[in-house]
């Protein structure tokens, strides 16, 4: 797929997912996108096997981005490296106890995540600080010198030190860090000081032991990437996007590893946001719907909400991340009936192999991909040249258990269809609303971005549901993570935690603090090529009442003084207001964590498409009979079960490679896309715009 804009040299994007790696390549005023298959045992063979098919001399590639699944996969695998972890003396078994939530508090049959540290490989130290930092008791260095000489004839592979009040005092952890240098302990240190220097024990020490035990598989894995990249001809630095929507150096992504957990999906969430902006969209939900899960992210003003609350796998992780909200529910997400009789979808699926029945590779249980295949809302064949039809006796045998339960008839596979995707929805539209109405945001006021190759199929039914008047589905939706690589900025987060009332905190202090993250950051951004002209730095406070265990992030503007510190105050007010309904404006506020976000502002690549003129029913490929719900019928779409029932309609089948600029689509209608397809459902309208975005009006009420 190739699409005009104009740029100068090469930028190229690559993403590895579970099943292709996407590359995109913009160059010449051409926008460029290749898929091959991952290579999950080594992921950097298909990097280097997708630059192979590069459409450019290797001299011109002046910007190479890549997202990775290495740490994500490492971490839900529990395939990381041998790692100690010590620790302050009673604190040992801290990361293991964890805190006393439950996934489910009436399963009392509930297990705990097995430790990133065994128990055995956990060590104490003698010392202690308070929480203000003052020393209690002095390190003792014996003890610690004695440790290295047994974690030395050990082999461990990396080691994590997290000290009590480290954030306060990190003195403590350094001196054990050059102790174990000192006795010859040839293995990577992590300190929570440095990854994380934050309140809370068990988020700290746990996030420190993870960075450690990831910190040898990413340095080998970025390691021989960027040996082979050198190889292949490309002289670039290699940049990684973190989970906190910005891009990093490599050699930050190899010393700090746990800021790349969410790596793929904070790009695509990235990707999205450029392209809705470029239409003056800065307020918009975005959903990406691959095989397996749908990922739903928030975006206000502009820029992702980040988070420190981030979990993966049955892990909780506080870096700051891209607040994004996953649920089981993709293209290959199986539909099955419980043994209560209820139809149910996910978090099960059928995944790349065998895949859906459609796919005739060998797969039996009923999808998501297939019911709409059964609906007529997709041809696989356009995608797969032996994939089955909708009357294909697979298809129907899979759907027999399905249509027996929900009609009580095993021929009855339309209806059963309709029943997974009603299932289906339900499960996404939850999702949407947990990043916007349950945290104050009216959807109304925002636009959906749907991508992943599943996305547009579910996003206009879902957006319809949730009132939100209009779906943008990006030209490239399938790799908008790859593209996301290429508009990013770069980006590094800098925090430490000063528990105090707000009333208390000494401005001067405040500065201090805020003086040495911005110094830091101007060292990071100016090795990572970015111009004092070209940087911006972002000030916040988490900030909580007094008594409160959970807290919120506000800005700090101006001049950290006085006067700033009650407009604070004021500002947290209100955003307490909006998350959870209420305020308590007499209560006094409680300062938990000063942050600073240093940008590196980096230039995007003009991506506006040429402009096509023609007669959009020329871009007509077919009309098929496609399954739409009765309006009204059986909660209709006020409920979100825009395929709850419903007849099939004779409707147009259009290529959207063909559609001209400005043309308008009424549904319904069916537009297919060489990454993904969009159902246009009927009262609806879709329009194509100047960046070839497929634009759909819902109908919703909008503001």
């Amino acid at each position: 797929m190739t699409d005009d804009h104009t740029p100068t040299g090469t930028r190229v994007g690559v993403d590895v997912g579970g099943t292709f790696t996407d590359l995109v390549t913009v160059r010449d005023g051409r926008v460029r996108v290749d898929k091959t298959p991952s290579t999950p045992e080594s992921p950097d063979e298909g990097v280097v096997t997708g630059l192979h098919g590069l459409d450019a001399p290797l001299d011109s590639v002046e910007f190479l981005g890549h997202g990775t699944t290495v740490a994500t996969n490492a971490v839900l695998e529990g395939e990381w490296a041998d790692t100690a972890l010590l620790t302050t003396e009673g604190f040992r078994d801290a990361v293991e106890i964890g805190r006393q939530t439950r996934p489910d508090i009436y399963d009392f049959d509930a297990t705990k995540p097995e430790p990133v540290v065994p128990r055995d490989r956990r060590f104490e130290v003698p010392e202690r600080v308070d929480e203000r930092g003052a020393i209690v008791r002095d390190l003792d260095e014996d003890v610690v010198r004695d440790l290295a000489g047994d974690l030395r004839e050990s082999g461990v592979e990396s080691l994590a030190v997290s000290l009590l009040f480290s954030f306060e005092h990190p003195d403590h952890e350094r001196r054990v860090r050059e102790i174990l240098r000192e006795e010859g302990v040839d293995a990577s240190v992590s300190l929570s000081s440095e990854v994380l220097p934050e309140i809370r024990e068990y988020e700290r020490t746990l996030t420190t032991a993870m960075n450690a035990a990831l910190k040898p598989v990413m340095d080998a894995y970025l390691g021989s990437l960027s040996a082979a990249v050198g190889d292949f001809g490309i002289d670039v630095p290699l940049r990684v996007m973190g989970s906190n929507g910005g891009l990093m150096a490599s050699d930050a992504a190899r010393e700090r590893p746990v800021d790349t957990l969410l790596s793929g999906p904070a790009a695509g969430v990235r990707g999205a946001t450029h392209v809705a902006g470029r239409r003056g969209v800065d307020d918009l939900i975005t959903m990406d719907m691959g095989g397996t899960s749908c990922d739903v992210s928030l975006v206000r003003d502009g820029d992702p909400l980040v988070t420190t609350d981030t979990e993966v796998g049955d892990y909780p992780v506080s870096v700051p991340t891209v607040d994004i909200h996953t649920v089981g529910a993709g293209g290959g997400s199986i539909g099955y009936v419980d043994t209560g009789g209820a139809l149910r979808v996910g978090p099960r699926s059928a995944g790349a192999e065998p895949g859906p029945v459609c796919y005739n590779r060998g797969g039996t249980e009923p999808t998501v991909t297939d019911a709409h295949l059964v609906l007529g809302r997709i041809d696989p064949s356009g995608f797969l040249p032996d994939a089955l039809g909708r009357d294909a006796d697979a298809v129907r045998d899979a759907f027999a258990p399905l249509a027996e339960a929900v009609a009580g008839d095993p021929d009855a596979t339309a209806a059963a269809a309709r029943g997974v995707l009603r299932v289906a929805n339900a499960n996404m539209r939850r999702a949407l609303r947990v990043v916007s109405v349950e945290r104050g945001y009216d959807p109304r006021e925002f636009a959906l971005v749907a991508f992943g190759g599943a996305g547009p199929l579910h996003a206009t039914a879902l957006a319809e549901a949730l009132d939100v008047p209009e779906v943008i589905v990006p030209r490239a939706a399938g790799v908008l993570s790859a593209l996301g690589l290429l508009i990013s900025d770069v980006v590094y987060d800098y925090s430490t935690s000063m528990v105090r009332r707000l009333d208390d905190v000494d401005p001067a202090a405040l500065r201090d603090a805020y003086e040495s993250f911005e110094a830091e950051g101007r060292t990071e951004l100016r090795d990572a090529g970015r111009t004092d002209d070209e940087m911006a730095f972002e000030r916040t406070l988490d900030l909580r009442y007094a008594g409160q265990s959970f807290d919120l992030s506000v800005p700090v503007e101006g001049a950290v003084d006085g006067e700033a510190l009650d407009a604070v105050g004021e500002r947290f007010h209100a955003a307490h207001e909006r998350r959870y309904g209420h305020a308590s404006p007499g209560e006094p506020v409680e300062l938990v964590t000063v942050r600073l976000r240093a940008r590196g502002l980096v230039e995007p690549p003009d991506l506006a498409a040429e402009d096509r003129a023609g007669d959009p029913d020329d871009a007509i490929r077919e009309t098929r009979r496609v399954g739409f719900p009765t309006a009204g019928g059986d909660g209709g779409a006020a409920d979100g079960n825009r395929d709850d029932a419903g007849t099939a309609r004779d409707t147009p089948v259009y290529d959207r490679g063909r559609l001209p600029t400005d043309a308008t689509v009424d549904g319904p209608a069916v537009v297919e896309g060489s990454e993904s397809t969009v159902v246009v459902h009927p009262d609806q309208r879709a329009r194509v715009d100047g960046d070839a975005n497929l634009v759909v009006e819902t109908g919703g009420a909008g503001e």
